[in-house]
């Protein structure tokens, strides 16, 4: 059994965030989902930007690294696009970190300090046409993480949704969402 932080996206802690949590619950692992919004969600990621934007984007990533202070160190940190930042970070500067899951999203190893701590495993997940993983570098850092870390995994999917693995939303991609289950499944086992 593996515990496990999750960190929602821009749209919230919503159903489909939580029923992805159940899922990791339901093949044995503890899992935390720090609600950062507050209970709020949205129907949009524009209307999810502009909540972030009014609060501040740093003041929602120290929220979540509030939250993961909580908790004991030896967890994998995961996260759905915007709450990758907190995942990444957190994987990358506190100690103690199990692993990593970044969905739809990655950064640069070097936004959060001098690279990838040794022996920590990650995995990156997204698809191959979002706009957002494809077109603004993500990729590209998932790239570059593959190559710096000693044990990650990069799996790009075929399609053109963003948030492809919350069954909430109308970006859901049934096919995907139970590959990236899989193989997320498998990588909390390993640990």
């Amino acid at each position: 059994m593996t515990e496990v932080v999750l960190f929602h996206h821009i749209q919230g802690l919503t159903p489909g965030v939580l029923a992805f949590a159940d899922e990791l619950r339901q093949g044995g692992h503890t899992v935390h989902t720090p609600d950062v919004f507050d209970g709020r969600t949205f129907d949009t990621i524009e209307e999810g930007q502009d909540f972030a934007r009014q609060i501040g984007f740093q003041e929602v990533s120290d929220r979540a690294v509030r939250a993961a202070e909580e908790l004991p160190a030896g967890v994998v940190y995961a996260g759905f696009s915007l709450g990758v930042g907190p995942a990444q970070q957190l994987a990358q500067t506190r100690p103690g970190a199990q692993g990593a899951l970044l969905f739809h999203s990655c950064f640069p190893t070097s936004e959060f300090g001098s690279g990838w701590p040794d022996g920590v495993p990650v995995q990156v997940h997204g698809m191959d046409r979002d706009p957002f993983f494809a077109d603004e570098g993500d990729i590209d850092a998932a790239r570059a993480l593959v190559e710096e870390a000693e044990r990650a995994e990069l799996f790009v999917y075929p399609g053109d949704q963003h948030l492809f693995a919350d069954s909430s939303l109308s970006s859901y991609d049934p096919e995907a969402a139970a590959l990236l289950t899989q193989r997320v499944l498998a990588f909390l086992d390993a640990l």
